[in-house]
């Protein structure tokens, strides 16, 4: 067994003996968390009434691809099923995205929907553009639907403190049919008290069904820094920088605009363009 690898192991049982599972960890109320603003992007927020009594434990991971995680996972604070639905504004159920629009402007509108609601962290999805049959995984997890991606993240991720600020979308240069988005991560996970996370870089590989619905059908996301990395850095924060990698540096600010492409006709079930607003819309492309 390598010294990473002890070390690794050695850090989740440090962990596992400081996050004991208690009935006092609970998910902070939804008055706690950021706001979420829909801005000029395809709205889905307004149809679905919130719901009550709602607890996110339901979510399906259908496998864990990393066994510390498969442990970890045991700790993650549970929900107050007394609360409202945090995500209930969304309409996982909305009319598909389905104005054709290219590769290149699908990423532009996914960097406008992103940079504005970071739903790497929020989960506050914009569902138009994943298709039914949507699947997710990353170096630890797997599973399918874009319903429990947003309450996975949102269960994972404090809301009071967790960022994913996106960095670029842009299409893929060498992996077909998909866009790349890399954000940098920063934050609290909700396992035990909570757990600080080193910045660091991801990316996201979002893959479109390019030929057919040009929605995206398949997600995953590769970190800068390997995983015992991003443990180790949890629970010996003075390493950072040392022995452990820094931290990836803050991300640079940007002016983000939602393409024309994506409002107006083409989306089933929005209201008609107006005649003077397809005349703007020349200008503003």
């Amino acid at each position: 067994m390598s010294a990473l690898n002890s070390a690794a192991i050695l850090s989740l049982l440090l962990i596992v003996a400081y996050v004991r599972p208690s009935s006092a960890f609970s998910t902070p109320k939804a008055s706690g968390t950021r706001s979420y603003v829909t801005g000029s992007s395809p709205q889905t927020s307004h149809a679905v009434p919130p719901k009550s009594g709602y607890a996110d434990d339901e979510t399906v991971v259908e496998e864990y691809r990393n066994p510390v995680t498969g442990i970890l996972a045991n700790f993650m604070q549970k929900t107050d099923r007394d609360e409202a639905d945090p995500l209930g504004n969304i309409d996982f159920d909305a009319p598909k995205f389905d104005r054709k629009v290219t590769l290149a402007t699908l990423a532009r509108i996914l960097d406008a929907e992103l940079y504005e609601k970071e739903w790497f962290v929020t989960g506050n999805v914009n569902p138009i553009y994943f298709s039914d049959e949507f699947e997710f995984q990353d170096p630890d997890v797997k599973l399918s639907g874009i319903e429990d991606y947003a309450r996975g993240v949102y269960k994972l991720f404090d809301q009071d403190t967790s960022r994913a600020e996106i960095i670029s979308t842009v299409v893929n240069d060498t992996i077909p049919d998909t866009i790349t988005c890399t954000w940098r991560l920063s934050g609290k996970v909700n396992i035990g008290p909570g757990l600080s996370i080193k910045p660091y870089i991801c990316y996201t590989d979002l893959t479109v069904d390019a030929a057919g619905t040009g929605l995206v059908t398949f997600q995953e996301d590769r970190f800068d820094i390997p995983g015992w990395d991003i443990l180790l850095s949890a629970v010996f924060p003075f390493l950072i920088g040392k022995v452990l990698a820094p931290e990836a540096p803050p991300a640079v600010p940007r002016v983000v605009v939602m393409p024309a492409d994506a409002m107006g006709e083409g989306r089933e079930g929005s209201a008609e363009t107006s005649p003077l607003e397809k005349f703007f819309s020349m200008f503003s492309k």
